[in-house]
């Protein structure tokens, strides 16, 4: 990506990306690092979503377990003090659950944000298909190269296979023409 490009209301492409992400096989985000994109307190962020938790369905947002807790924060090394200032599970919001948080939270803040959010994880979308195009494309690559060096390969197995057979001699040996003359060796 460009070198921190910088958004509407001051919130660059790497900061949400820094803040996306993957549990349970989904990209996310947490509910404390969007509250701090959306200037607003945790609590509030989490209050305007159980007012209005039918829009959110589990594929939306769910609560993170205390072993996805413990995981997450041992693989993005958070201190143990922290851990313990937290009183609430975690929520965790999908793209969809994010662009639901704008109807909730109707601070012009948070709509803006969210529409950014938003774009950065259709960059991400594009990305990811665009690389998947590359691996396509280096698969079929790889195997045509595979294909072509195991015709090579075989060739010089046959190659190689008749260079061990024996050869038939031509001529005599200087033993074999005095045997048959019946002639002795010099020296004995």
């Amino acid at each position: 990506m460009k070198k921190d490009i910088i958004m509407s209301n001051n919130v660059s492409v790497e900061t949400i990306v820094s803040k996306i992400y993957i549990i349970r096989g989904l990209k996310v985000m947490l509910d404390r690092e969007l509250a701090e994109l959306y200037e607003v307190e945790t609590a509030q962020l989490k209050r305007a979503v159980k007012r209005n938790i039918d829009r959110f369905p589990k594929d939306f947002m769910f609560e993170l377990t205390k072993k996805e807790l413990d995981h997450w924060r041992c693989q993005f090394g958070t201190s143990n003090s922290d851990k313990m200032g937290l009183r609430y599970k975690p929520m965790a919001f999908t793209e969809q659950g994010i662009a639901m948080l704008s109807s909730v939270l109707n601070s012009k803040r948070a709509i803006q944000v969210n529409i950014q959010i938003i774009r950065t994880f259709t960059k991400l979308r594009h990305a990811l298909f665009d690389n998947e195009d590359l691996r396509k494309e280096l698969s079929e690559l790889k195997q045509i190269t595979e294909d072509r060096f195991r015709v090579v390969f075989e060739t010089l197995d046959q190659l190689l296979a008749v260079e061990f057979k024996p050869k038939k001699k031509i001529g005599f040996t200087v033993e074999e023409k005095q045997r048959a003359y019946g002639i002795k060796k010099s020296g004995k």
